[in-house]
């Protein structure tokens, strides 16, 4: 799987760009705010449906103008393909120039994997940045999953709008067992997704840490959901029906799912160094890698946003060797240099992509 060609119009600074690459590495570099990220961002957005860092599409759109368009064009094992965003009041995405209805039909076209410099942030930061990185990663696998997430979404927040009926208008607690129902058909599929994917992640993931680390580290990665099954999420329910109704809200479900890793049995979050969580973090992404070559018999492409700034040389020569079959497109503010035959080398200055020719 690789991308051979990036086109975009009105998208963030760039106003008409049209960037060509190769199977291998493709390096873009500059100083900052010149648009090297926003190269990486199309990408990811043609992928996932959505950006990685803005919040409105309409932050996408180049200042002054109605509409951006991004195409990307790709090349399968089996097909090639193009994917087209248009972004104005409304975003429509095309493949291969037919208007898709649904974004899981986006989903899985283009398969990535993203490196950036927040990803400390999945594992220091809060739940939701873990469920965040589960979401991302199984909706490219199984794009029915995104679907019944944004059933569920849907669904917990009618039953918290009846949750305050009850509240303040006194409403029929009874008429609370319909949504019920329907937010424990969907949250055990979701959770079901999870939990697959979740052991997938440790299957890989014991031994390229244990490579990373000169097998003084062993990871674990331990799954912390409120659906083990539907009885068991009924029963949670109705306990805490009481408390949902005072508070408002629904406050056990697989929205609060999260995930803890333990490096030789010690929790990271607790005990870990800075150095044990960026190695944790690469270690997660590299499994990544793995499991989508497993599941659809390709390597993903490997977007590394000013990542390599971030790992000291062994770890950057360890991301090196296991990325030789892939394509990856890297940026950075200085040129990388790196033992490849196969390199494309980009300089990017206000919005302006210059393909540069480099003998290292």
């Amino acid at each position: 799987m690789w991308i051979s060609k990036v086109s975009l119009s009105n998208f963030r600074n760039y106003e008409n760009e049209i960037i060509e690459l190769n199977k291998n590495l493709n390096i873009f570099f500059g100083e900052n705010a010149q648009g090297k990220t926003n190269i990486i961002e199309s990408i990811f957005l043609c992928s996932m449906g959505k950006s990685f860092r803005a919040k409105k599409d309409i932050e996408m759109i180049k200042l002054g103008k109605e509409n951006s368009i991004i195409e990307i064009f790709y090349e399968k094992s089996d097909r090639c393909g193009k994917i087209k965003i248009d972004l104005s009041n409304k975003k429509n995405i095309f493949l291969n120039g037919i208007k898709l209805k649904k974004l899981s039909e986006l989903l899985g076209n283009i398969n990535v994997v993203i490196f950036t410099p927040d990803d400390i942030n999945i594992l220091k930061g809060g739940p939701q940045n873990r469920r965040r990185f589960l979401d991302i990663m199984i909706s490219q696998l199984k794009p029915n999953y995104m679907y019944n997430l944004n059933l569920y979404l849907k669904t917990i927040e009618q039953r918290n709008n009846y949750l305050r009926q009850i509240r303040e208008e006194n409403k029929s607690e009874e008429l609370l067992d319909i949504w019920d129902e329907k937010l424990i058909e969907y949250a055990e599929k979701i959770s079901q997704y999870r939990k697959e994917f979740i052991k997938k992640l440790q299957e890989n993931i014991i031994k390229i840490h244990k490579e990373i680390t000169d097998n003084k580290e062993e990871l674990k990665i331990e799954f912390n959901t409120d659906c083990e099954n539907k009885d068991n999420y009924r029963k949670i329910l109705k306990e805490r029906r009481k408390l949902d109704i005072i508070k408002g809200y629904t406050t056990k479900g697989i929205h609060r799912d999260d995930f803890s890793i333990f490096i030789n049995g010690k929790n990271l979050s607790i005990y870990g160094s800075q150095g044990q969580h960026r190695t944790s973090i690469l270690s997660l992404r590299m499994a990544e890698l793995d499991i989508i070559y497993d599941e659809i018999g390709e390597y993903p492409i490997l977007l590394l946003d000013d990542f390599m700034s971030e790992l000291d040389e062994k770890r950057r020569n360890h991301l090196l060797e296991k990325i030789k079959n892939i394509q990856v497109i890297i940026t950075c503010t200085d040129k990388i240099k790196l033992e490849n035959k196969n390199i494309l080398i980009y300089n990017v200055k206000d919005g302006k992509v210059k393909k540069e020719i480099e003998n290292f």
